[in-house]
């Protein structure tokens, strides 16, 4: 019962705890809850290939709730192009959705970097009070900078 995984989940539930980072302790419950009732060969390989998408997808939905409320319509959409501010978060959108594509290459091409990006993403979440969208866009930055290594050291 007491593996090295569930040990470190353990470990990541009291950090959660003492940060008291509901998402963190959440997550962490659920995954102990599946391992504790022997669905986790069953359960966690799904949820570690499709998990990503299936939160891109529901971070998606949230972000369009207002449009699909009416909070948010045309009248707002032309309103807001005559803002600074709206060019630059769209430009920011876009930055980030191309970061996040090179992010998912990195995580299929280099699986290992998974660990690193996962414990920076817990540790900004339990210390800092981050959001956990941390590892596709932590993969993306890395991948980023690893070919601006790549490209001085060659």
């Amino acid at each position: 019962m007491f593996s090295q995984p569930m040990l470190f989940l353990l470990i990541l539930l009291g950090i959660g705890v003492l940060a008291k980072n509901q998402s963190l302790i959440i997550a962490v419950s659920c995954l102990i809850i599946i391992k504790v009732i022997g669905l986790d060969s069953k359960i966690l390989p799904t949820v570690g290939s499709k998990g990503i998408n299936w939160g891109v997808t529901i971070i998606t939905i949230a972000v369009l709730v207002p449009i699909a409320t009416g909070d948010i319509g045309f009248k707002q959409l032309l309103e807001a192009v005559k803002s600074a501010y709206a060019w630059i978060a769209l430009g920011a959108g876009i930055a980030v959705a191309l970061i996040a594509k090179n992010g998912l290459t990195l995580l299929a091409e280099d699986p290992h970097i998974t660990t690193a990006l996962v414990f920076g993403t817990i540790l900004a979440v339990a210390l800092f009070n981050g959001v956990a969208v941390g590892p596709l866009i932590g993969a993306g930055i890395a991948y980023i900078a690893m070919q601006i290594v790549k490209l001085f050291s060659s």
